[in-house]
Parts: structure tokens; sequence; C-alpha cells
């Protein structure tokens, strides 16, 4: 069994004395595991970092093996993506997203969006739209995702300010008044049509950049952490942390 395909390096493991069991996402095959042979020498430490991208042979005798990687580093990221609290925390939390997917199962979308946030994670403000996006295209990847286009209660598509907790539908701010209390802010960028428009990403206020994060957590939480008996990961709270550093006082 073998094959070849473009990966993000997700993390890796020890192995015996010098090999490392490597975790890539790649782009047609999935969330996939590969022992490197030699990975814990001073030559793959620094190609061998979560964020890299490498072209991945995967090789083995049957295909339920774990097989073995031969890899050759595309590009290393990782120095640059350790530079600060945002790059740092948000590719750690991207990877720990992704390893919620089964292994093996391919997703090339996912695999793009995280490679489109690790090209933009020096942008704070863009950064953090574009990881809750992530999130929430993680979400709709498990099954169970939002239904931000229309007003549950009205069909109305201008003017959505609210999601319910329980049913991931939104509404208007004027039908969602009476409910206020009980419902999730909806921020402005993912409200209606305009949210696939990515000539307008990147323009977030804090507080929108906020609610976004509040918003995929609590579904996160709801749909996938608490059924699964799992934490969230630490480091997206490190990530907020920075970016509402980053980005200032509230409004």
């Amino acid at each position: 069994m073998e094959w070849t395909d473009t990966g993000l390096v997700l993390g890796t493991r020890r192995l015996g004395e010098a090999d490392a069991l490597v975790e890539l996402m790649t782009r047609d095959h999935g969330r996939h595991l590969g022992v490197v042979k030699g990975g814990r020498s001073r030559r793959w430490a620094a190609s061998l970092q979560t964020g890299n991208r490498v072209r991945a042979t995967w090789r083995a005798r049957l295909d339920e093996h774990v097989g073995t990687y031969a890899i050759e580093p595309l590009d290393a990221r990782a120095a640059e993506l350790m530079a600060n609290a945002v790059a740092l925390n948000g590719v750690q939390t991207l990877a720990a997203h992704l390893r919620l997917l089964p292994e093996r199962d391919p997703h090339p979308d996912l695999f793009e969006a995280m490679a489109a946030v690790i090209d933009h994670l020096g942008e704070a403000r863009l950064a953090g739209e574009l990881i809750v996006r992530f999130e929430l295209a993680m979400i709709e990847a498990l099954g169970f995702g939002l239904d931000l286009s229309a007003c549950a209660l009205t069909g109305a598509t201008e003017g959505l300010a609210w999601v319910s907790p329980k049913t991931g539908r939104a509404a208007t701010a004027a039908a969602g008044a009476p409910h206020a209390a009980k419902l999730l802010a909806l921020p402005g960028f993912l409200a209606g049509a305009a949210s696939g428009d990515p000539a307008g990403w990147g323009r977030a206020e804090r507080d929108d950049i906020l609610a976004g994060f509040r918003l995929a957590g609590h579904f996160l939480a709801r749909h996938v952490w608490e059924p699964r008996g799992l934490t969230p990961p630490a480091t997206r709270d490190g990530l907020i942390a920075a970016l509402s550093r980053l980005l200032g006082a509230p409004t």
C-alpha cells in the first residue's frame, strides 16, 4: 500500500529510542498517522513541528497497518508560529480540533481551511475570525451544523442577531428580543449571506470575534466535548486571551 499527499503536521509522539509517530492532516487522506524512522533526530526536529507543511509518502504492507512516512518538508512555519501567542495557541487549537475527526476520513475542505488560517495567524483580527469559521466548519463536519442563513421565526435573511443554544438556528434582533437572555449573540461577520464573502473578512471588531468564540464553544461543548467526555483544549483559552489583549478594550 502506498500513496503520496500534502500534509500539515498536527503533532508527533516518541516511538522507541529514535523513531517518531507523526500525525498529519493530509489533503486527500484525512488525519493519518505514520512512523518516521529516525524522526527524533536533530535532522527532523524542525521539520516535524506542528503547523509545518510537508509532502508525505505513506507505505504499509496492509491498509490497516500504521505504516511509515517518507517526509519532504515544503515550508517550515513553526519558528514563525512560535513568535506570538495568537499563532502558537492558534495552531495548537486547530490541531486539537482536527483530532476530533475519525482517522483516515478525508476532509479536503478542512485541510484547506487550516492551511488558510496558518497563513494569516500573524494578523490577529483576521486570524480570530478565520478560526471561528474553522470551528463552525468542524461542528458541521461532525454532523451538528448550525443554520445561520435565515431567521427560524420569520424567515428573514437580514437583521440576524441571535442564535438558539438548543437548535443552532438564527433569529432577527426583533424576533429574538423577548428571549434575548436565553439566546447566544450572532456576530455580524457570520450573519446572513455576507458571511460567505471573503472580501469582507478580517474586519470584525473585538466584541464580535469574542462572541464568535462563545457561539462556537457552546456547540462544541454541547455536541462534541461533553458527549465524548473531553475537556476543551487549554490552548483555546490561551488563544482567546491573546486575541482579547491584542484587539484592545471592549467596545
